[in-house]
């Protein structure tokens, strides 16, 4: 038998690491991915106002072009996307509404295409349903009054809020009696609001006629403390096909020349007033800059800057 010294022996205990790192190892199980996501709030401060915006669902689609840049040629299309580094056969939608906390009242903006996703949203941001004291209506397309019902679809889902709107947008839904706001706003309709360009939500938050993608669409501009923002919903509904050429048309604009008027004239004075928006279909967060650039304008997406305010 051999004896190993004290000297041998200890270096062969300090070989074993080594050695085990050389050996084949067992074949573990494979690990589950859990896929693409976000975070599904963010949240910054506007002066003395609180603003937080909610990922109340996202979804891939295809064939872009039937949607956006209708009156473009395929090759200027895919070469715009192209030069933006996505891709011109998808995209990636977001429904972002918005709140603001101006200290004495919670006002959100626009509710999502259903109760679940925004609630989920607003849960995980640290609110709930009855903490929002005013609901604005941009405008009555489904995915901005989807929220308004719970899963009964009678029920409220923000049992304590008064509702705002714009009186031009109301009246024309009325009369088109679209099945959604039908069963979504008419019901709330004694607890509503009706604003008309220049009117106030509440003390900082102002209302602006933005006709076009629906008859009475509206932005609203909230101020606080010196400090000013854009909360734009679909006066551009992506941040390329729209922005950089706000003259292509988008399938679900109502009055087309009226839109893209629009696009130009909001989104030129946000570039010249160097303020952030927050547009309900860009790219979650939802939160950035534009610049004029040839004939449109570049998105920039807020990086830091309005968490530098907190």
């Amino acid at each position: 038998m051999t004896s190993l010294s004290r000297r041998q022996a200890i270096f062969a205990g300090a070989a074993l690491p080594l050695a085990a790192t050389l050996l084949p190892r067992p074949v573990q199980a494979q690990e589950t991915m859990l896929g693409s996501g976000f975070a599904p709030w963010n949240r910054f401060k506007l002066g003395s106002f609180e603003v937080t915006t909610l990922l109340a669902g996202t979804r891939a689609g295809d064939k872009p072009q039937e949607t956006f840049g209708t009156n473009a040629s395929p090759e200027d299309f895919a070469a715009l996307s192209a030069a933006n580094f996505i891709p011109a056969d998808k995209t990636q939608n977001f429904f972002t509404p918005t709140v603001v906390n101006t200290g004495s009242e919670i006002v959100l903006f626009d509710t999502g295409l259903a109760a679940e996703g925004t609630l989920a949203a607003l849960t995980a941001a640290g609110m709930s349903p009855d903490m929002v004291d005013v609901v604005v209506l941009t405008h009555m397309h489904g995915d901005h009054i989807g929220g308004l019902m719970g899963a009964d679809g009678t029920t409220p889902t923000f049992a304590n809020a008064r509702y705002v709107t714009g009186a031009v947008e109301h009246n024309a839904a009325t009369e088109a009696g679209d099945e959604g706001f039908v069963k979504n706003v008419a019901p709330l309709n004694d607890r509503m609001t009706f604003l008309d360009d220049g009117g106030s939500v509440a003390s900082g938050i102002t209302g602006m006629a933005a006709f076009g993608h629906s008859p009475g669409h509206m932005v609203y501009q909230v101020e606080s403390g010196g400090q000013r923002l854009m909360i734009t919903a679909d006066t551009a509904n992506h941040y390329v096909w729209s922005l950089q050429r706000p003259d292509w048309e988008v399938r679900f604009d109502r009055d087309k020349a009226a839109a893209a008027a629009v696009r130009k004239q909001v989104f030129g004075m946000i570039a010249a007033d160097k303020i952030p928006f927050i547009g309900y279909h860009m790219p979650f967060p939802g939160v950035g800059y534009v610049e004029a650039q040839g004939e449109g304008f570049r998105y920039v997406p807020a990086s830091y800057q309005l968490l530098l305010n907190g």
